[in-house]
């Protein structure tokens, strides 16, 4: 089982959401899983890589390795996600 933290302006970055059309790691994660079962770790591994970085995702190499065997296997991946308040842009003045 993973764990990620993230602000809570950026689930958007990690989950599916209607309101905001777009490829997010959730999709990403689950086309891989329909494609990729049964092969190698190694070549799934740098997709995941390039997902959790164009989704500016702080995976670690853990966790993303774990999600390859996931894929490969065919198998579940529990991703525990704990969302912190965004902070409030700094005010001049």
């Amino acid at each position: 089982m993973g764990r990620i933290t993230i602000p809570a302006a950026d689930v958007h970055r990690l989950l599916d959401d209607a309101a905001r059309p777009g490829s997010t790691y959730q999709q990403v994660f689950t086309d891989l899983a329909a494609t990729m079962h049964g092969r190698p770790v190694a070549d799934i591994l740098p997709l995941l890589r390039a997902a959790a970085a164009d989704a500016q995702l702080s995976f670690t190499s853990a966790d993303l390795a774990d999600q390859a065997v996931a894929i490969s296997r065919g198998t579940r991946y529990e991703l525990r996600v704990r969302v912190t308040p965004s902070q409030a842009p700094a005010s001049g003045g």
